[in-house]
């Protein structure tokens, strides 16, 4: 799957205001004598991630980007080497076989708006991967399945509903986590041997660009799930247009106890 730039922008903002500085701070605690440090970002889109974490993460870095879209890895190249003190390199292909051997001399292994694109089984592997190659992982943004709308009505449930389900169909032979995605990473980590730190990363959106955009994926892809739902498509998606909305995220942060 692959996804447009100007969606990533347009999001770019709301991302990092949501993200979790706490788990961050513990992050850095745990970082503190390693430097140079070496970055794996799985799925890096735009570089939105290294440009949020690099500055405060500090120090001397070098970043290894992982897309499977050459377009993204190139714009994701080219304003993370503008950084100050970070060095950038590409990758592009399949996130969802890397082993432990893949990611020898990593710090950190990151990644935001992930998880829910992944299957259990691979979710298991990366946890497996991360934990045997000894590197601390944070995991941003991985969406939960919960919308909160002001005011609430009664389809708001029932389009959560279909969306959710939608999350979790089967592409090409996978089933995808969608909004299991948190809890199956917790899961995981503390399966292979890593503690695990979770907070809360909710996007806070009140009638703006994002949640018109946002929405239209979200009501297109209930629609797809639940046809039915489509004879109060157009309706419903005006409504919540006008409405404020939280979309609830959660950010992961799971550090190896060997480390």
């Amino acid at each position: 799957m692959t996804f447009a730039p100007e969606w990533l922008a347009l999001r770019e903002s709301a991302d990092a205001s949501a993200r979790s500085t706490e788990l961050v701070d513990v992050l850095r605690e745990t970082l503190v004598n390693r430097n140079p440090l070496t970055i794996r970002d799985l799925g890096c889109g735009t570089g939105s991630m290294g440009r949020w974490l690099a500055g405060r993460l500090g120090g001397v870095q070098h970043w290894v980007l992982h897309d499977r879209d050459p377009r993204l890895l190139g714009l994701a190249e080219a304003s993370m080497s503008e950084l100050k003190d970070v060095t950038v390199e590409t990758r592009q292909g399949d996130l969802t076989a890397l082993t432990a051997a893949d990611l020898a001399g990593a710090d950190l292994v990151t990644c935001s708006a992930l998880l829910d694109l992944l299957t259990p089984d691979e979710m298991n592997a990366l946890a497996v991967a991360c934990v045997e190659a000894h590197v601390p992982a944070l995991f941003t943004l991985s969406v939960a399945g919960r919308i909160e709308f002001e005011p609430a009505e009664p389809l708001d449930a029932a389009f959560q509903d279909a969306f959710n389900a939608h999350q979790r169909r089967v592409v090409d032979g996978r089933k995808l986590l969608g909004p299991d995605a948190p809890a199956a990473a917790e899961e995981a980590f503390v399966a292979a041997g890593a503690s695990v730190r979770t907070a809360e990363s909710p996007w806070r959106m009140n009638s703006d660009a994002l949640q018109r955009e946002w929405l239209k994926g979200w009501v297109g892809a209930a629609v797809e799930q639940e046809p039915a739902l489509a004879a109060d498509a157009s309706e419903y998606l005006r409504r919540r247009s006008e409405a404020s909305a939280v979309v609830h995220h959660v950010d992961l942060l799971a550090i190896p106890r060997a480390v």
